[in-house]
C-alpha cells in the first residue's frame, strides 16, 4: 500500500568534506592473494586483466593503480606472481614499489605517435610468464555475458590481446573470467574492508557537498555552465561524466553543462560520480507548484511524492539476507505504475565504478550480504507530460560484526552513519534496518522544487 507522503519544512542538510582515507597496502597484498586463490578454484592458471581510462576498477582493486591517457595489463598467477605492462606515460605512474609487482614497459599500450622501440614484442613477455599452449588463461576486462545475446565465452577485452593469448595458449584455453571480480553475488569487489568502507564516506561527502554546492547556486537564468565550478572533486577521479541540465535537455540524461540557462517550471538534474560515490538530485526550479505549467500542475506533484515513496521503500526494504528480487518487489508494489516506468534497476551495487552490478530485479536470487555497497540509483521515465525527479546516494550493509570494528576503527565515522541513521528516521520518516548505514549527509532527502530546499517531502 502507498504511503502517506507529504511536504513539510526540515533542516537543509549541512555537507561536511571529509578527509580522505587511504588504503593501507595491506589490503592490496591481501586482494592479491584473495584473487589468487580464485584462480585456483576457478580453474585459471592465469588471469589477465585489462584495464584502460574508463575501464580501469578491477586492476586499481588489486593493485591500486589505474592507467592515465593509455592501457594497461596486469598478468596474475595462481602462485601469486605479477607483471604489469604499461605505456610510455605510465611508466613513472606504478603501484606501491611494496607490492613487488613486475612492471614492464610495453609501449603499444601508448598513444599513436609516440615511440615504440623499446619494447619487446607481447608474444614473448608473455611467454616468459609462463603462458604457453595448454595453459588455461581468464581474462578480465569489465563484463561477462549471460549468452542471450552474446555467447558467453566472448571475451571483452581488445581484440589484439585476445588473439595474442589464444594463439599462444589455444582457442579453447581463454576465457572470460570478468565474474570473478564482478558477480553480483560471489565477485571479489562486491564485498569492502572497512577502509574501503571509510574510502567510500569520504568519496560520498565530496560528491554530496558539489550537488548541494549547485543546488544552493541555482537560480533562474543562471546557466549550467556558471555552476560547474561549484563540483569539486578534491583530485578524486571521476567515476562518470558531471552532468548539469536544464529544461528539455535534461531528457538527454548524461550531457555534460553548456550554455543553457535554468528557466522557472521547467526540470532539471544534477549529479556528480567520483570513485566510490555518486550523488544526484533532480526536480524542478521553483519555489512551490504555483511555479509549475498548467500542463505539469496536477501531474508532477503526484509524480515527486510517488517517487519518494519509492526511493523510501527501497532504502526501508534494504536488510542482510533479503535477495534482490525481494526488494524489487516490493517498490515495484509501491510505484504506480500510471505516472513513471524505471529507466534501468532500481538501485545497483557500487565500488570504484559507479555501477559494478545490480541484483535489483524480477526475481533475482542473489542475497545482500555484509559489506555490500549498494547505491539507490531510481530513475523514473514519465508516462505524462515530461518531468523528472531523481535522489541518488549510497549506503554500506554491516552485519554485527562489521558494524563492531567500524564503530571501534572508524568511532567518527560510525558516529556520522548513525547520526545520518537518525536524521532519516526523524526528518524525512525513513526507517532503517540496523545494518544499514548511509553514506551521504544527502540520504533520504528530496525537495521537489529547487528554489525551497529546506521543503522536502516525509513519510506522514
Amino acid at each position: 500500500m502507498p504511503s502517506k507522503i507529504q511536504l513539510a519544512d526540515r533542516p537543509v542538510p549541512i555537507v561536511n568534506i571529509l578527509p580522505p582515507i587511504p588504503l593501507p597496502v595491506e589490503i592490496y597484498h591481501a586482494r592479491l592473494w584473495a584473487a589468487a586463490v580464485c584462480i585456483q578454484r576457478a580453474g585459471y592458471d592465469v588471469l589477465a586483466i585489462y584495464g584502460d581510462r574508463e575501464h580501469s576498477a578491477n586492476m586499481a582493486y588489486l593493485t591500486g593503480f589505474d592507467p592515465r591517457f593509455e592501457e594497461a595489463l596486469l598478468l596474475l598467477g595462481s602462485d601469486g606472481r605479477t607483471k604489469l605492462l604499461v605505456g610510455n606515460e605510465c611508466m613513472g605512474y606504478t603501484p606501491d614499489p611494496v607490492l613487488n609487482i613486475d612492471v614492464e614497459l610495453f609501449q603499444e599500450f601508448s598513444l599513436l605517435g609516440q615511440p615504440r622501440g623499446e619494447s619487446r614484442p607481447l608474444k614473448t613477455i608473455l611467454s616468459e610468464f609462463g603462458l604457453t599452449e595448454g595453459v588455461r588463461v581468464g581474462a578480465v576486462g569489465w563484463k561477462y555475458f549471460d549468452g542471450k545475446l552474446i555467447p558467453a565465452d566472448a571475451l571483452d577485452i581488445p581484440a589484439y590481446l585476445a588473439e595474442t593469448l589464444r594463439d599462444i595458449c589455444g582457442a579453447g584455453m581463454v576465457r572470460n573470467a570478468t565474474t570473478l571480480f564482478m558477480d553480483a553475488q560471489r565477485g571479489l569487489r562486491i564485498t569492502n574492508e572497512p577502509a574501503q568502507i571509510a574510502q567510500y564516506e569520504h568519496a560520498a561527502s565530496v560528491a554530496a557537498a558539489g550537488v548541494m554546492n549547485v543546488m544552493t547556486h541555482l537560480a533562474n537564468g543562471v546557466a549550467e555552465c556558471e555552476l560547474e565550478r561549484y563540483l569539486d572533486s578534491r583530485g578524486l577521479t571521476l567515476s562518470c561524466h558531471r552532468m548539469i541540465n536544464a529544461g528539455d535537455k535534461v531528457k538527454r540524461g548524461l550531457s555534460s553543462a553548456s550554455t543553457k540557462e535554468f528557466k522557472t517550471g521547467e526540470s532539471f538534474v544534477v549529479a556528480f560520480g567520483v570513485t566510490g560515490a555518486l550523488t544526484c538530485r533532480a526536480g524542478c526550479v521553483g519555489k512551490d507548484e504555483e511555479d509549475l505549467s498548467e500542463e505539469l500542475r496536477d501531474f508532477y506533484p503526484k509524480f515527486a511524492s510517488n517517487y519518494f515513496d519509492v526511493i523510501s521503500t527501497w532504502y526501508e526494504s534494504l536488510r542482510l539476507g533479503v535477495t534482490g528480487g525481494e526488494v524489487y518487489d516490493a517498490v515495484e508494489k509501491v510505484r504506480n505504475k500510471k505516472l513513471y516506468n524505471f529507466a534501468v534497476n532500481p538501485g545497483h551495487q557500487l565500488h570504484l565504478d559507479e555501477w559494478v552490478n545490480s541484483p535489483f530485479s524480477l526475481d533475482n536470487p542473489v542475497t545482500l550480504e555484509s559489506g555490500m555497497a549498494l547505491q539507490m540509483d531510481i530513475i523514473p521515465v514519465s508516462a505524462g507530460p515530461f518531468c523528472y525527479i531523481n535522489a541518488e546516494d549510497g549506503i554500506v550493509l554491516a552485519d554485527e560484526e562489521l558494524r563492531t570494528t567500524l564503530e571501534k576503527d572508524y568511532p567518527e565515522m560510525w558516529a556520522r552513519m548513525q547520526n545520518r541513521r537518525a536524521v532519516m528516521r526523524d526528518n524525512y520518516g525513513i526507517n532503517l534496518d540496523e545494518s544499514v548505514l548511509p553514506l551521504s549527509d544527502l540520504a533520504g532527502w528530496l525537495p521537489p522544487y529547487a528554489l525551497n530546499l529546506s521543503h522536502v517531502f516525509v513519510k506522514g
